[in-house]
Parts: C-alpha cells; structure tokens; sequence
C-alpha cells in the first residue's frame, strides 16, 4: 500500500488549522470564562470573608453597646434611687417645715385673738369708765361734758408754746379752703363752740384759718387739730389709759 503523502501532508494541515481555529475561537473563551469564574469566586470569597469579619466585629461592637447599656442602665436606676431617696428626704423635710408653719400660725393667730379679746376688753373698760366719768361731771358741772372738753381744748392753745407750737402756727397759716385743716372731736361741736375754736385759731395765728370740722369716736371725748402733719390734741384717752394699764391682765402665750 503505498502512501500518499500529500493526502498526509495536507489533513495534517487540516489538523493544525483546525487546531489553531479550535484554540482561538473555543479552548481560550474557554479559558478566559474558567479563569473570570475563578476571579468571581474569589472575589464572592473575599467578600464573604469580610462580610463575616464584618459582622464579627460588629457583633463584638454589639456586646460591647449592650455591656455599655447595662452600665447606663445601673447608673440611671441609682441615681434614679438616688434622687428619689433625696426627694423623699426633702418632703419630708418640707412636710416638717409645714408642719412647723402651720403651728407658728395658729399660735401667732391665738396670740392675735388674745390681744384683740384684751384690746375689746380695755375698750369697753374705757368706754364704762367713760360713761360713768361723764355722767358724774354732767352731775356736777352746769355745762355739758362736750363743753368743757372744748374749754379744755381752747386752754390748751392758748397756752401751747415751744417749737411744735410754732411749726404748727406756720402749717396752718399755709391752709387753704381746698386743703383746710382738721378739727376732730369725739362729738359733733355746737356751732358756738366751732366759732369760738375758729376765732381762738385767728387769734393764735394773726390770720383766718381754713378749717374743716369732723367727728371722730375713737379720740373717746376729745379734741385733735391736724395741719399737714402736726397737731394738737386733748382727749380723756389720757386719763383712762392710766386705768387700762392698771387692768388685769392674763399672760400671753409666748410671752
């Protein structure tokens, strides 16, 4: 059998090109998809591994915020215990100051209505002293007790003398009929007695005196002349202040 070598020749020129076309266009895509898969593996496994590096640190992070937690947690419970031990300290601490007020002003409103029942009782001690002292000089004089209380008063400024005299001569000269000065009395005056005062007035002070007479109960029988600030006065509340002074009197709580 004889060969044919250049039927030899030629499939072995076939086979190299089939060769070469199978390495270019099959066996290197090949290659190439082996060798991108194998990159896309790594890199999936390398991403996992510090996926897992990741979530490995951040669950060490998460003990720690949870350890952390728990020490914010003890901190706010004492001092939470802590502030309501100091608070329940200061009321009862203001429960007891309460209390201690509470008892100051009921004994400081005994104390109020113990001198206001001796104030009553001195009052009304005066006012019978009072009635009794007018009935025995209406026994025994042929004027009026408002009259002699008068004449006492129109002595008393015609006598007045000294510094306090003086400057109340000046206040009154400065009156005027829209601010007058004050006469009051424990009884309304008499017209005849207004004029008589009224004149002694002109007479002190060498001029008409503005004047404004009214009544006031509390001066207990008496007379009081006001002039911006200054007076004169005589009452009966002199005398009888002698004998309040004199009445019996009970100890006052606290005292």
């Amino acid at each position: 059998m004889l060969i044919d070598w250049f039927t030899v020749a030629a499939q072995l020129l076939n086979f190299a090109i089939l060769i070469g076309l199978l390495k270019r266009f099959l066996y290197q895509p090949v290659l190439d998809a082996i060798a991108t898969r194998e990159r896309s593996i790594a890199a999936q496994l390398a991403e996992a591994a510090a996926s897992k590096a990741l979530a490995h640190e951040q669950q060490t992070e998460y003990r720690k915020k949870n350890q952390s937690f728990d020490n914010q947690r003890a901190d706010l419970l004492r001092q939470a215990t802590d502030a309501a031990s100091a608070e329940g300290s200061r009321l009862q601490q203001q429960a007891r100051e309460t209390a201690e007020a509470a008892k100051t002003q009921r004994t400081k409103a005994l104390l109020e209505e113990t001198q206001r029942l001796h104030t009553d009782l001195a009052l009304r001690t005066q006012e019978q002293a009072f009635n009794i002292s007018r009935k025995v000089l209406g026994d025994l004089t042929s004027t009026t007790l408002e009259q002699q209380m008068c004449e006492v008063f129109l002595q008393r400024l015609q006598a007045a003398q000294g510094p306090a005299m003086t400057l109340l001569r000046e206040a009154l000269r400065a009156m005027s009929q829209a601010d007058p000065a004050v006469l009051r009395s424990a009884f309304p005056l008499p017209q005849p007695q207004q004029d008589r005062i009224r004149a002694a007035l002109h007479t002190t002070c060498g001029q008409p005196i503005a004047l404004r007479f009214e009544t006031a109960s509390e001066l207990v029988s008496g007379i009081e002349l006001r002039a911006r600030g200054h007076k004169l006065a005589w009452s009966i509340d002199e005398y009888l202040q002698v004998l309040s002074a004199d009445l019996p009197q009970q100890p006052l709580a606290g005292d």
